[in-house]
């Protein structure tokens, strides 16, 4: 059997999503590739899949003739999906959504999908996300529909120890675009720098996908706030290395902090709790699968920036809170999250629809 995955770029949660599936699958014998519109700084993490870049007609049209896939899974891309089907394609073609953006924003995004995706797709394939189970159910109540839980990589993505900084870490992990809700994080590392000394905002991305009116927003507001030497930017860390960072800033006494607006699943979230490195996070829906109030986790309303910094300090400074929300949200997350979940479900969903 021969599967492609598809998206625009390898970058963020869909590159460290793919990877996963793909390094799963093929550990049962599935062959799986990948197909991007565009190349990216997250090409670099993809290691032993076959992976191929392109998005004119005569591209997939060469590349599908070639591969004869069994099955295509295009995320997001609805006009991927009748490209697919000009060619010639016969065989199964779901499609998936992970996260669309802001309600406004996914709404706007599935009015325009809606004929494609009733005409040319097999399947809808999406994460446990309620918002997102919504909107796909009104949308395409006759498709036939699968929704389970994203995977992690836990066999070389986890907890290392490392000597304890001298001073305390909070860390920001997105492009800097709206939805991400940068300026909660900056408004609240700025009213805990007031009274925590020696306090640095590591921010973590792609710096070539950020914004350009978002960026200079930003670049204005830490210099109004004063904050430049604290903030420190991560650009295009390759993904392993990641792991080591979370670690960190775990051990230095600080935090991941999550500010967005919608989120589909929350990779970064998920993937600092593999590492012990406690979470404090707006309520985005797709982290309400693995974040639970004082459990494996802080929430905080969005925009409430002074329960933010409460919150923050009852996370660094509350010995017995820290180190049960450490401890059980790193548990939690390697119960509920396996690859060998997934691969089960993934390839029920295909037996289903027939690919063999």
């Amino acid at each position: 059997m021969k599967i492609l995955f598809t998206f625009y770029n390898p970058s963020g949660g869909m590159d460290t999503l793919n990877r996963i599936r793909c390094e799963a699958l093929q550990k049962i014998g599935i062959e799986c590739h990948m197909l991007y519109k565009y190349d990216g700084n997250g090409r670099r993490n993809i290691k032993h899949i076959k992976t191929h870049i392109g998005n004119t007609n005569k591209d997939i049209e060469e590349l599908l003739k070639r591969e004869n896939y069994d099955a295509i899974i295009v995320c997001t891309d609805f006009e991927l999906l009748q490209k697919i089907r000009a060619s010639g394609y016969k065989n199964s073609l779901i499609y998936e959504i992970q996260g669309l953006g802001t309600m406004d924003t996914a709404v706007e995004i599935l009015k325009q999908a809606e004929a494609n995706v009733n005409k040319y797709a097999s399947a809808l394939l999406y994460p446990r996300t309620s918002h997102i189970m919504r909107l796909l159910e009104t949308f395409f109540p006759d498709k036939k529909h699968y929704s389970f839980d994203d995977p992690l990589n836990m066999d070389d993505f986890g907890y290392t120890s490392y000597p304890q900084k001298k001073y305390s870490v909070i860390a920001w992990v997105g492009r800097i675009e709206a939805n991400k809700n940068w300026r909660d994080f900056i408004e609240l590392g700025f009213q805990l720098s007031q009274s925590i000394p020696n306090l640095y905002l590591w921010m973590f991305g792609d710096m070539d996908l950020n914004e350009p009116g978002e960026q200079k927003k930003f670049e204005e507001k830490i210099a109004e706030l004063g904050i430049e030497d604290q903030v420190i930017r991560y650009s295009n860390v390759p993904h392993e290395q990641m792991a080591d960072y979370f670690s960190m800033i775990g051990d230095s006494g600080g935090f991941l902090c999550s500010t967005s607006i919608l989120e589909g699943f929350g990779y970064a979230v998920a993937e600092a709790m593999l590492c012990r490195c406690p979470v404090l996070t707006t309520d985005s829906d797709g982290v309400r699968n693995f974040i639970f109030h004082n459990e494996t986790g802080l929430f905080f309303p969005h925009g409430d920036i002074d329960q933010a910094v409460v919150l923050a300090k009852q996370l660094m400074y509350n010995a017995e809170l820290r180190n049960h929300i450490r401890t059980n949200g790193e548990r939690y997350v390697k119960v509920r999250f396996t690859v060998r979940k997934y691969t089960k479900k993934f390839m029920a969903m295909l037996g289903e629809l027939g690919v063999q």
